[in-house]
C-alpha cells in the first residue's frame, strides 16, 4: 500500500519548522548587513525589508514547533544526582514515554499520582540492576494499615523477585500500630505478607508506629544510594488515588531514617517481628487467639 501524499499545506508546515531551514535563515541573517555594508549603493530600506522578513519567518518557525512538539526539559545538572547514571536511565525511559507531567525529573525530584506509581515503582526497581547501582540494595519501609494492599501489586511484586534472583539485597520493614498488632484479623493478615515476602527472598522487620518519631514513621523505598521514593498519600486497593514524590538527591537522609529504625542486634526490626510471630503465629494456627496474651507481647516488642 503506498503511502498518502502530505498536502501543500502540511508540506509548507513541516518546512516551517524545518532544522535546516532554520539554519539557511540564520546564515541569510548574517550575511544580508554583511552584503549592504560592502556594497557602495544599498536601498536601506530593501535591507530592513528583507531583515524583517527573516525575522518574521524565524519567529513563525519557532512558534509552530513549540506547538506541535512537547518540549522537554533538559537536565540542569547531572552530577548533582546522586547517581547520575541510575538518574538517567529512568529520565531517558520517562521521556521515551513522552509523560509530560514527568517534565520536572530535569531538577532531581519528580511528583507521581495515583494509577502511575506502582508502574514508576517497578521501573525504579528494574533499574537498580539494570545501571549496575550500587550497593544492590533496597530498603523498603511500608507504613502498614492494610497489609492486604501490598498483597495485590504483582508487577512490582514480580520486579522484586527478580530483583532477589540476580543476587540483590531487599529490607522491608512494616510500621504497624501497637492496636493493629493485637487484632486477630490484622495479624493474620500481616503475617501472610511477611510470609509471601520471605519467600521472594525479603529480609522482613517490624517497627511499632506509636513509638516512632514523626519523622522515622515514613513510608519510602531507597533504591541502592540513587534514588527514594516517599509515598505522601496512601494509595488503595487499585490506586485510584495517591501521591508520591521521587528524590534522585539527598537520598542519604531517607536510608539514614531507615536505618535508624531497623537497627541492630537484639533490638533490630527483624528480632522485633520474629518476637511478636513468636506469640502470635503458634495462636493463629491454633485458633486460640488470646487477647491479653498478644497485647502483653505487643507492649513488650
Amino acid at each position: 500500500m503506498s503511502e498518502a501524499r502530505p498536502s501543500p499545506l502540511g508540506r509548507a508546515t513541516a518546512a516551517l519548522g524545518s532544522p535546516a531551514l532554520g539554519a539557511v535563515l540564520s546564515i541569510a541573517g548574517l550575511v544580508v548587513p554583511v552584503v549592504g555594508w560592502a556594497v557602495d549603493r544599498v536601498n536601506l530600506k530593501a535591507l530592513l525589508a528583507v531583515q524583517a522578513v527573516l525575522i518574521l519567518v524565524l519567529a513563525a518557525g519557532h512558534f509552530w514547533t513549540r506547538r506541535t512538539y512537547i518540549q522537554l526539559r533538559r537536565v540542569t545538572n547531572l552530577r548533582a544526582m546522586d547517581d547520575a547514571q541510575y538518574y538517567d536511565r529512568v529520565r531517558s525511559q520517562l521521556e521515551a514515554e513522552l509523560i509530560s507531567d514527568y517534565g520536572e525529573i530535569a531538577d532531581g525530584h519528580l511528583r507521581v499520582y495515583a494509577s502511575e506509581v506502582p508502574r514508576l515503582s517497578t521501573l525504579l526497581v528494574n533499574t537498580v540492576t539494570e545501571a549496575g547501582a550500587q550497593p544492590q540494595r533496597i530498603l523498603a519501609a511500608d507504613l502498614t494499615t492494610n497489609p492486604t494492599l501490598l498483597t495485590g501489586r504483582r508487577e512490582y511484586i514480580a520486579a522484586n523477585r527478580r530483583f532477589t534472583e540476580v543476587g540483590g539485597r531487599i529490607d522491608r520493614l512494616f510500621i504497624v500500630f501497637a492496636a493493629d498488632l493485637a487484632k486477630q484479623e490484622f495479624a493474620a493478615s500481616l503475617l501472610a505478607l511477611v510470609g509471601q515476602h520471605r519467600d521472594l527472598g525479603v529480609t522482613c522487620g517490624l517497627a511499632v508506629r506509636d513509638r516512632l518519631r514523626a519523622d522515622q514513621a515514613v513510608d519510602v523505598v531507597v533504591f541502592a544510594n540513587a534514588a527514594a521514593l516517599v509515598e505522601e498519600e496512601q494509595g488503595d486497593a487499585d490506586y485510584q488515588r495517591g501521591r508520591s514524590s521521587v528524590y534522585f538527591k539527598g537520598v542519604g537522609r531517607w536510608a539514614g531514617r531507615f536505618e535508624s529504625v531497623w537497627g541492630h542486634g537484639a533490638d533490630s526490626a527483624p528480632r522485633v517481628l520474629q518476637a511478636y510471630e513468636a506469640t502470635a503465629r503458634p495462636m493463629l494456627d491454633a485458633g486460640t487467639w488470646d487477647d491479653s496474651r498478644i497485647s502483653t507481647t505487643v507492649a513488650s516488642l
